[in-house]
């Protein structure tokens, strides 16, 4: 049974449009007016929706600088302090509601990613049409069982976790009344490597979840997102900035608005080139099936000669007979007399 998944009537998943998510994060760079033609941008790019991210550093973590509080190597913020790292990235709240309001009057959905109860409740009042649950937050039970009790659709990015954690998060939010939800493949490394992408997960995730499957993608470039829709995901999700030459926590990763479009084109191409299972000639083909291959008789041929190599070949156009039937052609002869580029056809064979 396809899954059911739905933001405020658009429904999302096989046979439906890919739903493009741009993610702002933190690439408004604390300036509103920067968020607010981020969500103009985005629109002009060709996003469906826009999401955002509710918190803040005192809900993140603790305002420490002991080694558990430093980000280490590995990472684009190695050797910060969390909490001063998501003060710089968080959105302020009370832009939440503008830029709600503003998301819609371009015809672009607007939700976020909660990142505790207080972010839920705050997003609830605001009626937000869907909720997002991050990666790092897959394991946070108490919180996917909080956001399930909304009612609301759900999506959440599974990188890091294993099948185990994955199916902990599933059990949880629909045991705790979630109805509808979408599991995104998402490779949590900033950026992220096309070859550590492993996009065949993505229908295995939907199958083994019976859930909508999609992406979470923080690699440079195109390439696999749109690998990502010929492999069946139904939502792709890409950070947006207005340019990475502004400094930021996420603008390294993010796409600046003619890449994003250019994004958005090629997956819209690409789900009309999927189709369906078909071996059924198109409209088009018709017309070329005349420089099909075919046999012509290819020297002048008196009544009763025999067919044969020196007289008949396989070649373009394709008015003659189809070359499967050499074998029946072969030793015959002809039934009168045949001129140089005639195509063959059965009453022209004798006995």
């Amino acid at each position: 049974m396809t899954p059911r998944f739905n933001i405020q009537g658009r429904a999302i998943g096989p046979g439906h449009p890919v739903y493009v998510i741009a993610e702002m994060s933190a690439n408004h760079n604390q300036d509103f007016a920067q968020a607010a033609e981020i969500v103009r941008a985005a629109k002009a790019a060709g996003a469906d929706a826009l999401k955002l991210q509710t918190y803040t550093p005192d809900t993140m973590t603790l305002n420490l600088r002991t080694p558990e509080f430093q980000i280490g190597a590995g990472t684009i913020w190695a050797g910060r302090n969390l909490h001063e790292l998501y003060g710089e990235a968080c959105t302020p709240w009370d832009w939440t509601p503008r830029l709600k309001t503003l998301a819609e009057s371009l015809g672009l959905h607007c939700f976020s990613t909660p990142f505790d109860f207080t972010a839920v409740d705050f997003l609830e009042g605001l009626d937000v049409p869907a909720h997002k649950i991050a990666s790092f937050e897959i394991v946070d039970l108490p919180l996917i069982r909080r956001v399930a009790r909304t009612g609301k659709p759900t999506i959440i990015s599974t990188g890091m976790a294993s099948m185990a954690e994955i199916d902990d998060a599933v059990r949880a939010f629909r045991q705790a009344g979630g109805r509808e939800l979408a599991l995104l493949k998402c490779t949590s490394a900033y950026p992220s490597a096309p070859d550590e992408m492993n996009l065949r997960t993505i229908p295995h995730l939907g199958e083994t979840f019976g859930t909508v499957a999609g992406l979470s993608d923080h690699t440079m470039g195109v390439a696999v997102p749109v690998a990502a829709v010929a492999l069946g995901a139904c939502i792709v999700e890409k950070h947006f900035t207005l340019s990475r030459a502004q400094p930021g926590p996420d603008s390294s990763f993010s796409l600046e608005p003619a890449e994003f479009k250019a994004m958005v084109d090629a997956i819209r191409v690409a789900e009309q080139a999927l189709g369906r299972v078909s071996y059924e000639m198109t409209a088009k083909e018709q017309s070329s099936r005349v420089f099909r291959r075919s046999l012509f008789v290819t020297a002048d041929v008196k009544a009763g000669e025999v067919f044969g190599e020196h007289n008949v070949r396989s070649i373009r156009p394709g008015s003659g007979l189809p070359p499967k039937h050499w074998d029946q052609v072969v030793g015959r002869r002809a039934s009168r007399d045949i001129a140089r580029g005639t195509p063959l056809d059965w009453p022209l064979l004798g006995a």
